[in-house]
């Protein structure tokens, strides 16, 4: 039975939700090991894979921001040779560990009403070439879109213009017949039956009925979430609406989850009846834009008051702050913005832009902020720090960076 909502001050619900995303440990303070990086790879659970390469691969970066330097050979040891992570459509196309993969499996039966335009056209339209595809891989092993030789499409300056291959792999690796078994050093997805790449234990797990699918990936989301709305925990996983609702009230009539009233937010939310309720958070952290902290944009405004767009595909001189803006974690607070790039032939980690949150001391914020750079820096084998004049926050970072 459900019970009557706690009421949460707005501080205590931004805690809640910043400890779940494992905000409220200290960073390790000796080397970072693959059962670190396991660690956290079960507490986000999902982990957005992004194409833009502008800083570093987008994936790379929560891990930096919760844990510090670390060893990225180690993170892609996880998914490329133990196979403890794997890739999928979860939130957008992520990095998930494997356990998960008989949840997920009602998506990849339904990859027709899921998956997007070519690649259902391409399964309707010539199903034949898709089963030579899928025979080549099972011939001949491990492929390569790159190795099909298939003409692109004359789509110049478009992200989707693959070839009739890609389309082909990528429709077999949505119904999940196909998966990643690692990346290219140009990150290119070398794809693979997934039998011969997934653990057998979890090839050969029973596929769960829909209703406990969606009870699990609900579950999941909530723990990773802390507390949040129906909306915040349906797009953890992009769960269809009403399964999304009829899992969270079975959950919630179950006891696991506890309603809550959060004040300023306006909506019911439910709390994980686990998550930590920490007193302050002590934390520390540039935010890859698609972190799971902040890619959903309305939760980000609830939770800080942090209005954050993305805007890459907005025409350079439209942009208010930058190409590739990560926002600045200090304490339990969004404080700033800052665009970076990475400017790898020159050694230098480069702040396009710093924008400062109103309110904040710009004279701590750019202090903190120019340590967490220089972290970066260090992380990324670069050798210098270069801050760019634009941005309100731009003279006291520069006097910070030194």
């Amino acid at each position: 039975m459900t019970t009557s909502a706690e009421r949460l001050p707005a501080a205590l619900a931004r805690r809640v939700a910043l400890a779940a995303q494992g905000f409220a440990e200290p960073r390790p303070a000796g080397v970072v090991g693959t059962r670190q990086l396991r660690r956290t790879a079960e507490r986000l659970v999902v982990v957005q894979i992004d194409s833009v390469n502008v800083l570093s691969r987008s994936h790379y970066l929560p891990y930096f921001s919760r844990l510090g330097a670390y060893d990225r050979s180690a993170l892609d040891g996880l998914s490329a040779r133990r196979h403890e992570l794997f890739e999928y459509w979860a939130h957008e196309a992520s990095f998930l560990p494997v356990h998960l993969q008989p949840y997920l499996r009602w998506r990849m039966a339904a990859a027709e009403q899921h998956a997007w335009g070519n690649m259902v056209r391409i399964q309707r339209e010539r199903p034949g070439y898709v089963a030579q595809v899928l025979d080549r891989v099972r011939d001949g092993g491990p492929l390569r879109a790159s190795e099909l030789m298939e003409p692109r499409p004359d789509r110049p300056g478009s992200m989707w213009n693959w070839h009739a291959g890609k389309v082909a792999l990528e429709w077999l690796f949505y119904t999940g017949v196909l998966t990643a078994r690692h990346r290219t050093a140009g990150f290119e997805r070398v794809y693979d039956l997934t039998e011969r790449v997934l653990p057998a234990a979890v090839v050969q797990t029973p596929t769960p009925d829909r209703d406990e699918a969606f009870r699990e990936l609900v579950r999941t989301a909530a723990r990773a979430l802390g507390v949040a709305t129906e909306t915040d925990l349906r797009d953890y996983f992009r769960l269809p609406p009403a399964d999304a609702r009829t899992a969270i009230a079975e959950l919630a009539d179950a006891g696991e989850l506890q309603p809550v009233e959060v004040a300023g937010w306006g909506r019911p939310a439910w709390a994980h009846p686990e998550a930590r309720r920490p007193r302050w958070i002590r934390a520390r952290a540039l935010l890859s834009p698609f972190d799971s902290l902040v890619w959903e944009r309305p939760r980000v405004e609830r939770i800080f008051g942090f209005r954050y767009r993305l805007e890459i595909y907005t025409p350079a001189e439209k942009r208010v702050h930058g190409y590739y803006v990560l926002p600045f974690l200090l304490g339990d607070r969004l404080v700033a913005r800052v665009d970076l790039k990475a400017d790898r032939k020159a050694g230098v980690l480069q702040v396009q832009a710093a924008h400062a949150e109103a309110g904040v001391g710009a004279a701590e914020v750019a202090s903190e902020l120019a340590a967490e750079l220089r972290s970066m820096a260090d992380w990324m084998a670069l050798e210098d720090v270069g801050v760019a004049d634009r941005g309100d926050l731009a003279p006291d970072l520069r006097v910070a960076v030194g």
